[in-house]
């Protein structure tokens, strides 16, 4: 845990201040006030760090876990009157999420995450950034929001009459200074700027706006009293909606963390470090919270590597919290509606709608009823939706390729493919700088894992040749971590070539212009023997500067 301790006391700290904001902001959004945010942060971010299987994460509550724990708050006192008297189930159902998860990871569930297609992941990201700006529209004018995404959508034309241009300045200043800012420094994260700056501006001129008001200062008293048990369903289902949501968004940042720093994590070891956080934070009166992915990728790029720059983020976190609630009850509710703007908006995925008419109709259809039924409908629902038809329909293409299979090969076909490889066995003098990864079969969500695995353990060459002859099929999923891996080879200084592209893989790499932006024409051969040939010369030049 120390062997790294300046950078992930750096890491630890600069994740720290990038959380503040991020906490109090969903904090406010949950309906628990901007101090359940601290403290779920804290909680979760020390706890997570200290028995997770990711060592660079950070955790803390998050956008997807928020809209669920709002959504949960807000039924919770509607069905009881007032939110004392529904704070012990509401702390729960918190509580029971973390038991979930824990029971996920000894089950070893976590291994199965891997299998998600990327249009349910893309859709389901989406639309919680979706949620959370629709949720910000009315706190952006000035107003209370309906707490209900239909009754928002159904009363923006109420907007018009009441709305206030004080709070209009600060949220747009706020999503101004967040995204003008790090073009001229990255030292200081650009919410926190923006939480500061506008907070003394908005004190200052006394503007007319809404404020976080009072917040409790010191350590939180327990909350387990008071618990209604006389509708048990009412707080499993929601229990398992945030341990399962809790997971995909944990396991998903860890992947990424993984692909910043050439490690593997353990995931059924993650899934008890949150369990056992997003239990602490129920406990003292947190919101739940998982692996957050912009916090993470700040650590690790401040220099974080262990799990001490988790604990030091917590940390930082605490002192704030014990010596700085007075300053925080002066932050305007529409700085923290702006901050929220541009953290549904980081949400999005762009990559994903950029090419919904490039790619498979059916992985775009996938990805827009994923999308629809998460803003509308209700999240874990949208995602065994999404699951069901992407495996249905991914049945059906494999069912359709067979078919068209059915001719089977030539003889001058096999023979080719074995003189091809009697060749490549033979050409002695490339033979450690170049290395041919075949695939057989479909490149699709369920092997995009182990795709990025057998590319991880890949020796170091200088030619990287992608054979594809028996690939008939490539999904959206396939396609990304193929783009991915890609890049990461060029970066390296490695030529990548392809071999044998099939139609369907020809068309989909084409539509999205991975050819010929990143795989020029020049790259692609029908087979491996001319591949090597024609990049003989940049493979030489690469021995000799070697």
């Amino acid at each position: 845990m120390f062997a790294n301790i300046k950078g992930d006391i750096f890491g630890g700290l600069t994740a720290g201040v990038v959380a503040l904001p991020l906490a109090l902001a969903f904090g406010v959004q949950s309906g628990l006030g901007a101090i359940a945010g601290l403290y779920g942060a804290i909680a979760i971010g020390i706890i997570a760090a200290m028995f997770g299987g990711t060592n660079t994460q950070i955790s803390g509550p998050t956008g997807p876990m928020t809209v669920v724990a709002a959504a949960i708050v807000m039924a919770e006192i509607e069905a009881y009157g007032s939110l004392d008297a529904a704070i012990g189930t509401i702390v729960a159902t918190f509580v029971l999420a973390g038991i979930f998860q824990i029971i996920m990871g000894i089950a070893q569930v976590g291994q199965y995450i891997k299998y998600m297609p990327y249009p349910v992941v893309s859709g389901f990201m989406s639309g919680i950034g979706g949620i959370i700006i629709i949720l910000q529209i009315f706190p952006f004018f000035g107003l209370e929001s309906p707490k209900h995404i239909v009754d928002v959508l159904s009363q923006l034309g109420t907007i018009s009459a009441s709305v206030n241009v004080e709070s209009v300045a600060l949220a747009l200043s706020t999503i101004a200074i967040i995204y003008i800012v790090p073009y001229f420094t990255k030292l200081v994260p650009s919410p926190l700027i923006a939480l500061i700056v506008l907070t003394v501006v908005s004190a200052m001129m006394g503007l007319n706006v809404s404020y976080i008001g009072e917040i409790p200062t010191g350590l939180p008293d327990l909350h387990l009293d008071h618990i209604h048990w006389d509708h048990p369903m009412t707080i499993l289902l929601p229990a398992i909606t945030l341990a399962a949501l809790g997971a995909i968004d944990s396991l998903l940042t860890s992947v990424v963390a993984d692909n910043m720093t050439k490690t593997k994590h353990g995931s059924n070891k993650e899934l008890v470090g949150q369990g056992l956080g997003n239990i602490m934070a129920g406990i003292i009166g947190g919101i739940p919270g998982a692996g957050a992915t912009m916090r993470t990728v700040v650590n690790i790029n401040a220099g974080g590597k262990g799990k001490l720059a988790g604990i030091v983020h917590g940390l930082v976190l605490l002192v704030i919290l014990l010596g700085a609630g007075t300053y925080a009850a002066m932050i305007p509710i529409p700085v923290l509606a702006g901050i929220l703007i541009t953290v549904g908006l980081g949400i999005i995925d762009y990559r994903g709608i950029k090419h919904t008419l490039t790619v498979p109709r059916s992985d775009a259809f996938v990805m827009y009823v994923v999308f629809i039924m998460t803003i509308l409908v209700d999240l874990l629902q949208a995602v065994a939706v999404g699951m069901t038809m992407a495996a249905l329909l991914f049945m059906k293409k494999m069912g359709d390729i067979s078919h068209e299979k059915a001719d089977g090969t030539s003889l001058n076909e096999l023979m080719k493919n074995a003189h091809e490889a009697d060749a490549i066995v033979l050409d002695e003098k490339l033979r450690d700088h170049v290395y041919i990864q075949r695939f057989d079969g479909p490149i699709f969500f369920g092997f995009t894992s182990s795709f990025q695995e057998i590319l991880r353990a890949s020796p170091e060459v200088c030619l990287f040749i992608f054979d594809l002859k028996s690939v008939p099929y490539i999904d959206q999923s396939g396609i990304y971590a193929l783009e991915d891996s890609i890049l990461e080879l060029e970066q390296k200084g490695v030529t990548v070539a392809f071999v044998g592209l099939q139609k369907q893989p020809y068309s989909m790499l084409k539509n999205i212009a991975m050819i010929p932006n990143l795989i020029p024409q020049t790259q692609i051969f029908d087979n491996c023997v001319d591949a090597i040939h024609s990049l003989e010369e940049s493979c030489c030049r690469h021995r000799k500067t070697a």
